[in-house]
C-alpha cells in the first residue's frame, strides 16, 4: 500500500492538472490539517482514493468560495475521536492542538486532549479482538510530547498522543503542525514499534504488510 500524507502548505505538483501522472499508486491519503478543504476535495476527486483526515488549529469553521459554505472536505472521512477501517487498514484519530488562541475551534488544554484520547480507548480493545491488533495508523494534526515538537508554546507535543502511541503502538503517526524548511530536519523517527512521520507539506510512504 501506498500512502500519501498532507499538511499545513498547499503543494503545487499536487494541485496541478499532472497529479494523476505524478500520484496515481497512491492507495490513501491522509490529512493531518491546516488544509483548504477545496484542496483536499481536489485531491479526492482527481485520485478517486480515500482520504482521511483531522482539523488543524487555523482551519475555518466555513470555508467560502464556489457554491455552499463548507465546513470539511466533502467525500473525507474525519477521523476525529473516531476509528475506522479503510482498505483494511485500521486509523484513528484527533484535531487541533494545544490551546493558545481563542480564536480557533481546533485548539484544546493538555487536558482535554486527554478527554479526546481515551474515548478512543474502547474501540482499540475491540480492534484487538476483532482483527488481533489495536491499531495500524494514528493521525493527528499536532505532535506528541518530545517528538519533532517546536520550542515555542503554541507547537508544543501532546502529552496525550505520547502516551496512546506507546501503550498501542500503532505502525505509524501521521502529525502536521510543525514546519520544518532546513533540508536536515527531522521528520522521521522511530518510537518502539511506531514510526513518526512530520507530513508537512506532504510525505509518500509505501507499506508492504500490516502484520
Amino acid at each position: 500500500m501506498k500512502i500519501l500524507s498532507i499538511s499545513d502548505k498547499v503543494v503545487p505538483i499536487i494541485y496541478s492538472i499532472n497529479i494523476q501522472e505524478r500520484f496515481d499508486d497512491v492507495d490513501l491519503v491522509l490529512a493531518c490539517g491546516d488544509l483548504p478543504y477545496s484542496y483536499q476535495e481536489f485531491i479526492i476527486s482527481s485520485l478517486n482514493r480515500p482520504l482521511c483526515f483531522v482539523h488543524g488549529n487555523h482551519d475555518p469553521a466555513l470555508e467560502y468560495g464556489p457554491g455552499k459554505p463548507k465546513a470539511y472536505p466533502h467525500g473525507g472521512i474525519n477521523l476525529h475521536r473516531k476509528t475506522v477501517s479503510v482498505e483494511g487498514v485500521l486509523l484513528a484519530g484527533v484535531e487541533g492542538s494545544v490551546l493558545y488562541s481563542k480564536r480557533s475551534l481546533y485548539q484544546y488544554s493538555q487536558s482535554h486532549m486527554w478527554r479526546h484520547v481515551l474515548s478512543l480507548v474502547p474501540r482499540l480493545l475491540w480492534n484487538k479482538i476483532k482483527y488481533g491488533r489495536y491499531l495500524d495508523i494514528f493521525v493527528s494534526h499536532a505532535p506528541s510530547r518530545g517528538i519533532h515538537e517546536g520550542q515555542d508554546y503554541a507547537h508544543q507535543g501532546i502529552k496525550a498522543f505520547r502516551w496512546l502511541v506507546e501503550t498501542f503502538q500503532p505502525r505509524y503517526h501521521f502529525h502536521g503542525h510543525v514546519h520544518h524548511y532546513r533540508p536536515d530536519a527531522v521528520v522521521e523517527t522511530q518510537l518502539g514499534r511506531t514510526t513518526v512521520i512530520n507530513s508537512y507539506p506532504y510525505q509518500v510512504i509505501e507499506v508492504s504488510s500490516w502484520e
